[in-house]
């Protein structure tokens, strides 16, 4: 258990809820906002498909499932959201680092050494009940790992570039990218096939990655996917900076955060154009949209919650955001919607067979956030 986050703003003055901070309220709430949706929230909306007539609902239902594989949803946003928000946290965090005159040394160690760990409990969260005796069924790829790579590797970056090389080194990693998908011919099959058995991406990791592929043939991620996923943590880092920015007001920040999030945007729908917007193969196209609604996400939360001074609402999800690790693996070892079942069923049963799978979602969603708000209450955080 430690108090302070690497990659997190750092705690000080008064803030929401009683807790002692000088953090960008905004932060841990979009933080929390995105790490809900994965655990709890998702299940909450999926549950609602085919319950009514509704083409709406049934619609909200279907844009909390990942496409089989070229498409795109809400859902495919969450994870690069939780990657960019922890690119954000970044300048804080090395700033007060740098303000203590901490050498470069233990900067590195302390991000290597989370990435580790980080890499760690997203091999036992991808592999539980874990494979000792079948070490060939082993998953390498995490979302953990994957967050803790992107970490370190926008460390380093941060450490040793300006925003500028550090925008280009990110834009250069989109291209070559872009450029080896179309031009690097897969053996028996050629260059430039986005299909899911003929792909590079999917042959490098059959051919060098070892363990279990997600889906047999393919592993989104994998080697390959995981460069073009530091992007976003780098562009992360890119608004961190902006928000940290002694020079400029609120509203100029503000103004910043959207003009960037436009223009990503619009690259993306440019590039899509052939190199289609989709999760799977993690497409430059799919890094500039979703780090482009990252920023309007980022500005949104901004304006209302650190702006605006509209804060009560937020607590919800800062109460998710501040405890995000632990959320995320204590959903994957308890079974809060079995919970939920014994706990409240007597209570929804009158509505009928066809609603027990939303209420339980509903009650399991509570119950994850009444855990986190009595470590909340208890100042209780657990981070890497």
């Amino acid at each position: 258990m430690d108090k302070e986050s690497f990659f997190q703003p750092s705690k000080g003055s008064e803030a929401l809820g009683g807790l002692k901070s000088n953090r960008l309220v905004s932060i841990d709430a979009l933080r929390g906002f995105d790490m809900l949706m994965i655990c709890g929230a998702d299940a909450f909306f999926r549950s609602f498909e085919g319950k009514t007539s509704t083409d709406w609902l049934n619609g909200l239902a279907h844009q909390f499932e990942h496409p089989e594989w070229i498409g795109f949803t809400f859902y495919d946003f969450i994870f690069p959201l939780f990657l960019f928000v922890a690119g954000v946290s970044i300048p804080f965090s090395l700033g007060k680092l740098k303000e203590a005159n901490a050498p470069k040394s233990q900067i590195y160690r302390k991000a290597f050494w989370r990435m580790m760990i980080l890499i760690g409990l997203g091999i036992l969260d991808k592999n539980a009940p874990f494979p000792f005796f079948d070490w060939d069924q082993i998953r390498l790829g995490s979302v953990l790992g994957r967050i803790g790579i992107a970490g370190f590797a926008t460390v380093v970056l941060f450490l040793n570039f300006n925003t500028a090389k550090r925008l280009i080194i990110a834009g250069g990693i989109l291209l070559v990218y872009y450029a080896a998908i179309f031009l690097v011919p897969v053996p028996g099959i050629g260059a430039g096939d986005l299909t899911f058995e003929g792909n590079l991406v999917g042959w490098f990791d059959r051919t060098f990655l070892p363990g279990r592929l997600l889906q047999g043939q393919f592993d989104e991620l994998g080697i390959l996917t995981t460069f073009p996923a530091i992007c976003l943590t780098i562009l992360g880092a890119h608004a961190g900076e902006i928000l940290r920015k002694v020079t400029a007001s609120e509203n100029q920040k503000l103004k910043e955060l959207l003009v960037t999030g436009l223009i990503c945007i619009g690259i993306a729908l440019i590039w899509n154009l052939h190199f289609p917007i989709f999760k799977r193969m993690w497409t430059s196209s799919f890094i500039m949209l979703t780090s482009g609604l990252a920023f309007l996400s980022l500005s949104l939360f901004y304006l209302i919650i650190d702006i605006l001074k509209f804060q009560k609402w937020a607590f919800f999800f800062v109460v998710v955001g501040m405890n995000s690790l632990t959320i995320y693996m204590i959903y994957r070892f308890v079974n809060f919607r079995y919970t939920s079942k014994l706990l409240f069923e007597g209570l929804y049963k009158p509505l009928g067979e066809n609603w027990m799978p939303v209420m339980e979602s509903l009650g399991a969603l509570g119950l994850v956030w009444l855990f986190l708000y009595f470590l909340y209450r208890n100042k209780i955080f657990f981070k890497v």
